[in-house]
Formats: structure tokens, C-alpha cells, sequence
């Protein structure tokens, strides 16, 4: 019994060894504890478990036992130091056996979570890199198109500006053009003054030459 327990304490230590360090021999023993903890695997450890915590208490109330019995005598004789010095050693080492493997399993279990939080920040990594390629992609996307309003906005203010020369000139042109009509307008109105001063100056010159004829048909009757 003492020597199985030295056995099985002996490769707990190994196996804990082993899951402390990083090896290739590692991930084997993982692999291995996942596969003993699926189906009945943790059915069969708990069993294998509660049944060596029944012993340990077996052999603590066979050392109360001997423990009181000595008490009442007075004197231990040698059968119950033997039995006692067996019963403590296997106690110790059965209590020690369960500790070892309450940190196997511990191990274990932090090393999966470890694995999964590993594997999660890869993959958050790999989003936040895609991410960050797509928002580069995207800043030079943004990039081209405001070079782009930049440059429709330089061809808006040009087309502003030759807008405004237009408008200028056309306002320039109308203001000659109505000068040129005023201009005309008052050269309409001195041609129709010259016209009627003509007419004036016919109508005295009718009349003159008229009076001029009258006197000769006298002299010539």
C-alpha cells in the first residue's frame, strides 16, 4: 500500500513537472487529461478519489483510536507505535497523494483557460488588424475624395470668378448700350428739330419766292 502510494505521489510530482514547463511532452499530457475528463473519466477519478478520502479517514480513526487507547493505559507498547507510525505515514501520504492531484487538475484547467484567452486575443488581434487595414484602406479613400471636393471647389470659385467677370461685363455693355440708346434718342430728337427748321426755312423760301413772282406778273401786264 505505502509503496503504491510512494508510486502514484512520485508521478503526480512528474506529471505536475511537466505541466509547469513548456514541452512537447506538455501538450501530450494535456491532451491526455482532456480525453480522462470527457464521458466518465471524471466519474471514475471522483470514485478513485472519494474512496481513498475514506481510507485517510479510516486511518485517522484507527490513530484516534490508538491514540486513546494509549491514553488509558498509560503506556504505548510497541504493536500500537507500529501500527501508529503506519497509520500516519499512510495518512500523510494519502493526504498529500489527494493535494497533488487537486493541483494536477487546477493546472489543467488554468491551462486551458490560458490556451482559450490566448486564442481569443489572437483572433481580437486579427479583427483589429483587419480593422486598422480596412480604416487605412478607408483614410485613403477619404483622401482621394477630399483631394477631389478640393479640387471641384477650385473649379466652383473659378467659375465663380469668370461668372463675375461675365455678369461685369454684361452690366458694362448694358450701361453703354443704354447711354448709346439716350445718345440716340437725343439724336432722333435734334434730327426731327432739323427737320421741322428745314421746313420752316422751305416754307419762308416758298413764301418769299412767291412774293418775288407776284410784283414781275404786274410789270409784265
Amino acid at each position: 500500500m505505502i509503496q503504491l502510494l510512494y508510486t502514484v505521489i512520485v508521478a503526480e510530482m512528474v506529471l505536475i513537472l511537466t505541466l509547469l514547463f513548456k514541452s512537447p511532452l506538455r501538450k501530450l499530457v494535456i491532451i491526455t487529461l482532456d480525453r480522462v475528463k470527457r464521458g466518465r473519466g471524471p466519474v471514475m477519478l471522483s470514485t478513485v478519489a472519494g474512496t481513498l478520502f475514506v481510507v485517510l479517514m479510516s486511518s485517522v480513526y484507527s490513530m484516534n483510536k490508538i491514540q486513546s487507547r494509549t491514553m488509558e493505559g498509560g503506556v504505548a507498547n510497541p504493536t500500537d507505535q507500529v501500527l501508529m507510525a503506519k497509520h500516519m505515514l499512510e495518512a500523510s501520504l494519502m493526504g498529500f497523494l489527494l493535494f497533488l492531484s487537486l493541483m494536477i487538475d487546477r493546472l489543467h484547467h488554468y491551462i486551458r483557460e490560458l490556451r482559450l484567452l490566448r486564442k481569443t486575443m489572437e483572433a481580437a488581434k486579427k479583427q483589429n488588424r483587419s480593422f486598422e487595414d480596412s480604416k487605412n484602406g478607408g483614410s485613403e479613400e477619404v483622401k482621394a475624395l477630399g483631394e477631389e471636393i478640393a479640387t471641384l471647389r477650385a473649379k466652383v470659385k473659378k467659375l465663380e470668378s469668370e461668372c463675375k467677370t461675365k455678369t461685369e461685363e454684361a452690366k458694362a455693355a448694358e450701361t453703354e448700350s443704354a447711354a448709346l440708346r439716350k445718345q440716340s434718342e437725343g439724336f432722333l430728337l435734334e434730327y426731327d428739330r432739323l427737320l421741322e427748321d428745314n421746313q420752316s426755312l422751305r416754307n419762308q423760301l416758298e413764301s418769299i419766292d412767291s412774293g418775288l413772282s407776284q410784283p414781275d406778273n404786274k410789270k409784265s401786264t
